[in-house]
């Protein structure tokens, strides 16, 4: 079975924002997007996962699936942040290292109406995930 591409999954998630009319209604679908993101285990809620530049608590976890590919996986305390965190894995966990660091996500989430209204700590902490992302995927 062959796996989706980033260009293809945010295609996706685009059709799926493309129907939510504002800020409320895309609040609400990443909120319940959040609801769905599966929880860590308590032993991996550790310091070296822990996401720096966040105003809420957030873990993240970054695994090699294979040579090429990385699992993602993370947890917010913060409703906002959790349905965030479940859009950035739904993007990139199980894509190809080169893939992810040649995506721009911040153009993606500008397109989808994300971006625009998180506050200033929310949009530095959504940074820091990304940063974490990309810096792992960028490491050999």
């Amino acid at each position: 079975m062959r796996l989706m591409t980033i260009t293809e999954r945010a295609a996706e998630i685009e059709d799926e924002f493309a129907f939510l009319d504002d800020w409320e209604d895309r609040y609400a679908h990443i909120i319940d997007l959040g609801k769905s993101n599966p929880a860590l285990e308590p032993a991996e809620r550790t310091e070296d996962t822990k996401v720096r530049g966040c105003a809420s608590q957030v873990w993240m976890v970054i695994t090699p699936q294979d040579e090429e590919r990385l699992e993602i996986r993370a947890e917010s305390d913060a409703m906002i942040v959790s349905g965030l965190i479940a859009l950035l894995v739904r993007l990139f966990s199980g894509a190809q290292r080169a893939e992810i660091t040649d995506f721009d996500a911040n153009a993606f989430l500008d397109k989808i109406g994300v971006t625009g209204a998180l506050s200033a700590q929310r949009s530095n902490g959504l940074a820091s995930m990304l940063t974490r992302i990309k810096q792992t995927a960028a490491a050999s």
